[in-house]
């Protein structure tokens, strides 16, 4: 079966550590589905699991992939909810959640193999590249916006890092919940985009906002964390999911957010519940996830390479 595996960890160059080819196919077990993958998206979430964050040596080779869409043994069109263990249902109750490529092979391949409880119909109005993109990029917006940032339609809310998959779930999303979105972004092209999409305005990254946010979505960290802090109103939240720009800030601006009483909220993927709700969400508003571009599998050395260097708006989705 042919894949896309991580077959050594290099955390200063982690491209180097990933192979295409053969790896045998998933075997069946009680209580799990095999699925013919049609559709699968990349994450930055496989940048890090090349650079050793957690997968450890001795899981690999591992194939590589979070999301992906397909027909499982039945027929069916399914959409892959990744966050496995969540319920116990095919791995017991003891075991603690993990995403797919910490534990279990990824949907990088041709075939996958879920616990049957992780599959979710999709929807016949999404195709499959659609539906692949949703199961962590846009089910982390849908949690982020909905589930954890408190805010309702006419709010004004602020999303760092203009062009990420995360960062363009949260543009279209927002819109379509009735929210006022603003973008900050250090490519003016990407920013350009961001309101072609829907955001209301594009600023610098750290320009100063002409008034204060309801909420800040946060996927960046570092690089942008001081300004989402100053960017809030007093009682405001940041929502912080990713911090791909590292995690340790040189300030963590603790007097402001005690004086302001802000809100500091982590966000995490999100349940099988809640990607049930964006698949409906999408079906029914005609909202649809942004595609950057769509290759074979057999070229997902390019898209790894375009992710790593952040030349993408939207996702890249590769097909077997």
């Amino acid at each position: 079966m042919f894949a896309a595996y991580a077959a050594r960890i290099d955390a200063a160059d982690p491209l180097s550590g990933l192979e295409l080819g053969d790896l045998p196919e998933p075997q069946a077990r009680p209580g799990w589905s095999v699925v013919t993958v049609r559709a699968a998206s990349l994450n930055h979430h496989d940048l890090w699991s090349l650079r050793g964050v957690g997968l450890p040596a001795e899981k690999l080779p591992m194939i590589l992939g979070c999301d992906a869409a397909g027909v499982d043994e039945h027929g069916n069109e399914v959409v892959l909810h990744s966050v496995i263990g969540q319920s116990g249902h095919g791995v017991g109750p003891d075991e603690p959640r993990s995403i797919l490529t910490e534990r279990y092979q990824g949907t990088f391949a041709e075939r996958v193999a879920v616990p049957t409880w992780n599959l979710l119909p999709k929807p016949a109005e999404l195709s499959f590249e659609q539906a692949a993109c949703l199961p962590t990029a846009w089910l982390t917006a849908y949690r982020m916006l909905f589930t954890n940032a408190g805010v309702k339609p006419g709010d004004t809310v602020l999303v760092q890092g203009a062009g990420g998959g995360v960062a363009t779930a949260l543009i279209v999303l927002g819109k379509a919940a009735g929210l006022r979105v603003w973008v900050t972004g250090r490519d003016e092209a990407k920013r350009a985009r961001a309101v072609e999409l829907g955001a209301d305005a594009a600023f610098e990254s750290g320009a100063r906002l002409p008034e204060r946010v309801d909420a800040v979505l946060e996927t960046v960290g570092a690089a942008t964390w001081s300004h989402s802090v100053k960017s809030l109103r007093p009682g405001g939240t940041v929502v912080i999911s990713g911090a791909t720009s590292g995690a340790n800030p040189s300030s963590v601006e603790l007097n402001r957010i005690f004086f302001l009483e802000l809100k500091v909220v982590g966000s995490t993927m999100g349940t099988k519940e809640e990607l049930a709700g964006l698949l409906a969400f999408c079906a029914n508003t005609g909202v649809r996830p942004v595609i950057d571009s769509v290759l074979p599998l057999a070229e997902a050395r390019d898209g790894f390479a375009r992710l790593a260097k952040g030349d993408v708006f939207g996702k890249i989705v590769l097909r077997p």
